[in-house]
């Protein structure tokens, strides 16, 4: 296996993994059992985040946002990622291009991600996001 696609390997999924964080963070039955400082581990110094309504985040930001949603949402609540792919990258940096699907109080929605990675050897799967940028693939329900 390449450096590349290892990078991409574990890239890929750490994509997955902090998606099942989230669900667990956010639903009320799940959230006590949930170890914050793994998502804070993986937030690189210099994070910046767009979000699907264009305004733009720092690390701590992001990271307050996330603390404060912890158990918000019932056991309805699911993400799940398709169509995930690399993008550009070097031998310690990846841009990975994906879809996240959310379902939310019985609304949809979907957005199209693309996430900067960088090579970590403290970050449980070997890489930690620098940069992340969310697009809505329709406008999100109500």
């Amino acid at each position: 296996m390449s450096a590349q696609s290892s990078l991409f390997s574990r890239a890929s999924a750490e994509v997955v993994d902090l998606h099942r964080f989230f669900v667990d963070w956010f639903v009320e039955a799940r959230a006590d059992a949930v170890d914050f400082s793994r998502f804070e581990r993986v937030m690189g110094e210099g994070l910046s985040m767009i979000a699907p309504s264009g305004m733009i985040l720092d690390r701590d930001a992001v990271i307050g946002h996330v603390r404060e949603s912890r158990a918000t949402c019932d056991d309805g609540f699911a993400i799940s990622i398709e169509d995930i792919r690399p993008g550009w990258q070097t031998a310690d940096t990846i841009v990975v291009l994906y879809v996240e699907a959310q379902q939310r109080g019985g609304k949809h929605s979907r957005r199209q991600s693309s996430a900067v990675f960088t090579i970590s050897s403290s970050a449980p799967n070997g890489v930690e996001w620098r940069h992340l940028h969310e697009t809505w693939l329709q406008v999100p329900e109500g």
